[in-house]
């Protein structure tokens, strides 16, 4: 299911519109970005946009600081979590929350871009509270996904000498929601390592697949005050099985992720993972615990090395209410 990026994609790349200027150098440094720059990737996640706290000018501000850096990204992965929320909302609500991102990203983006599912992205799973039924058109992961341009909530592409590969992590857990990877899914992704031979791979997810800083956030002490429980809500309960599907595969280099609104990178078994903090901070309510509001920008050069910074916007919320 992986692609390449299209050719008006391409051309956005080059920030020209004329076909005659664009062709060129854009195809050549999407195929053959040099050792210095790598193919760059501006990783946004965590927006939830909504009308209130002024998100959409947040969401806008950021859009801009991308879009207008010194050398701008090649690609924009927003990383889950567009809107807050649709998870818990009927359709009228849902409905505005995705007008104004989709208004929100045309009006201030001129960059490729490609999304990954979040929880709060998926419509009315929490039927209590949504009062969906299950039988509406774009109940659960469908109207993202129609969003997404996509029909499938995870996907792959080929860029800039890597495969890159785009994960839903998150499951039906009776009214919430679990990070895993459905049967159908994990037997996509094992064929993608595979087909992707001595390729690096950069795999992005919204829930983080390993992470520390999920012990900062939500981690319970259970039972004793000794014993760590983690909700298989903040880390892929499947981790162990991932990991030693990667093991099979030493091209997968790099796994990045948001949910948890904080910056960790964690080495292990050969693979770098990284969870970034998120455009949003704190639900656009100012920082997250110790990390302020911004994005990931990531480097992949040819050779599967990679670096990585996480990169602060200079946004200032609205004071607590």
């Amino acid at each position: 299911m992986h692609q390449g990026l299209s050719r008006r994609d391409m051309f956005k790349l080059a920030g020209v519109g004329a076909l005659a200027a664009a062709g060129t150098p854009a195809l050549a440094r999407v195929g053959s970005p040099t050792r210095a720059q790598g193919f760059r990737i501006a990783h946004l996640t965590d927006i939830h946009v909504q009308p209130e706290r002024r998100a959409d000018a947040g969401m806008a501000a950021c859009l801009r600081h991308v879009n207008t850096a010194p050398r701008t990204p090649d690609l924009i992965i927003t990383g889950g979590d567009q809107v807050m929320d649709t998870f818990d909302q009927g359709f009228d609500r849902s409905k505005a929350l995705w007008d104004l991102w989709g208004k929100t990203l045309r009006d201030h983006n001129s960059l490729p871009v490609k999304h990954v599912l979040g929880n709060h992205d998926i419509w009315g799973w929490n039927k209590a509270k949504s009062k969906c039924t299950g039988d509406e058109k774009g109940y659960g992961k469908a109207w993202a996904c129609e969003q997404f341009g996509r029909d499938k909530s995870y996907t792959s592409l080929d860029a800039g000498g890597w495969r890159i590969i785009l994960l839903d992590s998150v499951q039906p857990k009776g009214s919430g929601y679990v990070g895993r990877l459905d049967d159908e899914q994990f037997a996509w992704l094992a064929a993608e390592l595979a087909a992707a031979g001595a390729t690096p791979v950069a795999i992005f997810s919204h829930i983080p697949i390993f992470s520390v800083c999920v012990y900062n956030d939500g981690a319970k002490k259970k039972d004793t005050p000794d014993d760590w429980f983690v909700s298989g809500g903040l880390m892929h309960s499947d981790a162990n099985k991932i990991r030693k599907l990667f093991l099979k595969h030493p091209n997968v280099k790099l796994c990045v992720s948001g949910h948890i609104h904080q910056v960790d990178r964690v080495e292990f078994t050969g693979v770098t993972y990284i969870c970034d903090g998120a455009v949003s901070g704190s639900w656009w309510k100012g920082r997250n615990a110790e990390c302020d509001e911004g994005y990931g920008l990531i480097d992949l050069h040819p050779d599967g090395t990679f670096t990585h910074e996480y990169v602060r916007y200079g946004w200032k919320a609205e004071p607590k209410a």
